[in-house]
């Protein structure tokens, strides 16, 4: 980041990839059961439901095909949503089965192309390497 203005566009970016993802979501027969949802430091994008699994959504927006937006979603970022997913089951007494999605938005409002990749990653024990 070079400056403040640059951190306005990447949260616009960002808002604007989430809708993008939660609309997908919707339209895929994905009911969504909260948005930016925060516990302490850590925060889930979008938290959905689907039969009988609760889905914690990583979006990862980017305005061109720079680099791959799930590369973004490493180790300490496994473990910060496993985190916050496990505070979201606690405090809401879930008793689906969870998992872990990534959804990727790359491009601009009217042409973008938008990936989703079921049960991504699979939380480490650890956050030890």
């Amino acid at each position: 980041m070079t400056g403040g203005g640059d951190m306005a566009g990447h949260n616009i970016t960002g808002a604007w990839g989430e809708q993008v993802a939660h609309d997908h979501l919707v339209a895929k027969g994905y009911a969504i059961h909260g948005r930016n949802w925060r516990s302490g430091h850590y925060e889930i994008d979008i938290i959905a439901i689907k039969g009988n699994r609760i889905i914690f959504v990583e979006v990862k927006t980017r305005s061109r095909h720079f680099t791959d937006p799930a590369e973004a979603v490493d180790r300490r970022k496994m473990m910060r949503l496993a985190r916050a997913a496990d505070s979201y089951i606690q405090a809401y007494d879930i008793p689906h089965h969870w998992q872990f999605d990534i959804i990727t938005v790359i491009g601009v409002p009217g042409n973008c192309q938008i990936e989703h990749i079921p049960d991504a990653f699979i939380p480490p024990l650890t956050s030890t390497h």
